[in-house]
């Protein structure tokens, strides 16, 4: 195993100190670019996706519950497959209900959607202990339309923006994990935005969740300033 170099600790400061004005400069740069996010324009959802739940059939305007905003984690779970993704499952297992509540305090639903069936998926979510609502969009398109399943037989085989026919290897379909961002405006839901691959890895808290939205945290300082009427200070508590 190789470490770091032991040095003093007038030396660690120096070196602590320049690499402090790169992470400022990261984080100007990160603001910058969810403000470009949220600048993204936004494309109507035409088609009446179906998706079924605890409840039964909902349509994907039920999945935002009484919030404007909604955010959908792709978790891969095929229809032939017998477990989720284990890379998917590691990360749900650390959503805690705190992320939903706080989520719910900025008008925005977390919701997870596999193409496996219900009754696949329903067990395993109980034995897992998640809190997350999770749905099945089996025999619909959701998947396809939003890049989070590759199918030669539907020619989808687009991944993070390009193609990506090498990911499905021998096989004829397969799901790949991502997130996607909706709007409901006066019961007519828009997409604006999703990310996928490397794009999923710095998520985790509520902060960064809301910067996918073009909501954003809604706090006095986000970036376009008139997006939302009400804006709060910034608060961290999640409480207003």
């Amino acid at each position: 195993m190789t470490l770091p170099e032991v040095v003093s600790r007038e030396e660690w400061l120096a070196a602590r100190r320049e690499l402090l004005a790169t992470e400022k400069e990261l984080t100007r740069r990160q603001s910058a670019v969810t403000a470009q996010r949220r600048a993204l324009p936004m494309v109507q959802v035409e088609k009446d996706y179906v998706f079924e739940g605890p409840d039964g059939p909902v349509a994907l305007k039920d999945l935002f519950g009484t919030s404007r905003q909604l955010i959908v984690q792709h978790v891969m779970f095929g229809p032939d497959w017998n477990q989720p993704c284990p890379g998917c499952k590691a990360g749900v297992d650390e959503m805690a209900p705190a992320h939903l509540q706080h989520l719910r305090t900025r008008d925005t639903a977390f919701v997870l959607v596999s193409r496996a069936p219900y009754k696949k998926f329903a067990e395993i979510q109980g034995e897992s202990g998640w809190c997350v609502p999770w749905y099945s969009s089996y025999g619909s398109d959701f998947n396809y339309d939003f890049w989070a399943t590759l199918d030669r037989s539907r020619d989808q085989l687009q991944y993070n923006f390009r193609p990506a026919p090498d990911l499905l290897e021998d096989e004829e379909s397969t799901e790949v994990p991502g997130l996607s961002c909706f709007i409901n405006v006066r019961g007519t839901v828009f997409h604006t935005y999703s990310t996928y691959a490397r794009g999923t890895e710095l998520l985790g808290n509520s902060y960064t969740f809301l910067d996918l939205t073009v909501l954003g945290r809604q706090e006095d300082w986000d970036e376009p300033r008139d997006r939302v009427p009400l804006m709060r200070r910034g608060d961290p508590t999640f409480q207003y």
